[in-house]
């Protein structure tokens, strides 16, 4: 018994030796969502920690920054008789608002499939779309269709080669969150990579919260609807006059 447990102890001790840590921060942990808001960048800046010599392979990192998840439902639509009209639809489970990858190098060299579908890294991992097969003929096109939707709308990122590295130890990379921002708690996960396999992973948060007169606005509309709703209808109408008392005013 004493036997095997020396043995053990002798194998796990390089292993132990050998093991690499991440110590990494934000520059800003809270973004506030303001009437002239236009986007925001985040630099994430970090260091690899070695308690021994470095082991042999390739050090990568890989930095995603993930939205709040909403479920949702993506629809196909087909023209008939010069109509676009909804036919085929996909309840999606959940799906960021927000997705961006950041990457030392190729996603598909430093990272094995294995290690992706146990921490869900890919866009496609990100997204719960369990059971869409049952749901609809061609099922993946809606998934691919949510994906190539929201790149165009620079929701969905990957940014392969962005996070610099200097000194073999330390790197960064910066993020630039966009206007369209979904209020909500961002999850920032940095994970650092050898041969393909993740050694070592932390997680950040930074909170995206609306402020001022979009703050009010938006809680008047989800606590005081009606009143809300009559001051929409009041704006309005008092836009619509003025428009309308200019242009006579410019016609004369």
């Amino acid at each position: 018994m004493i036997r095997a447990a020396l043995i053990w102890l002798l194998t796990a001790l390089p292993a132990l030796a050998a093991s690499e840590d991440i110590v990494a921060g934000l520059s800003q942990n809270r973004v506030s969502i303001t009437a002239d808001f236009d986007g925001s960048e985040i630099l994430i800046y970090g260091a690899v920690k070695r308690t021994a010599p470095a082991p042999e392979g390739a050090l990568h990192v890989i930095i995603t920054v993930e939205g709040p998840s909403r479920a949702l439902t993506v629809r196909k639509k087909e023209r008939t008789a010069g109509i676009w009209i909804n036919r085929e639809a996909v309840q999606i489970a959940s799906a960021p608002s927000f997705y961006a990858i950041s990457t030392t190098g190729h996603l598909r060299d430093i990272l094995t499939e294995t290690e992706n579908l146990r921490h869900q890294i890919t866009i496609p991992r990100a997204i719960r779309a369990v059971g869409i097969s049952q749901q609809a003929q061609n099922a993946p096109e809606f998934l691919e269709a949510l994906i190539r939707v929201r790149e165009a709308e620079d929701r969905y990122r990957l940014r392969e080669r962005s996070v610099h590295f200097t000194e073999a130890t330390l790197f960064r990379a910066d993020v630039v969150l966009p206007a369209n921002l979904t209020e909500g708690l961002y999850r920032v996960r940095i994970f650092l990579t050898r041969d393909g396999q993740v050694v070592d992973r932390i997680e950040r948060q930074i909170n995206v919260r609306k402020e001022g007169l979009e703050r009010f606005l938006f809680n008047m509309s989800r606590d005081q609807p009606l009143i809300y709703g009559l001051l929409s209808l009041l704006i309005a109408v008092g836009a619509g006059y003025g428009a309308s008392a200019a242009f006579r005013f410019i016609k004369r």
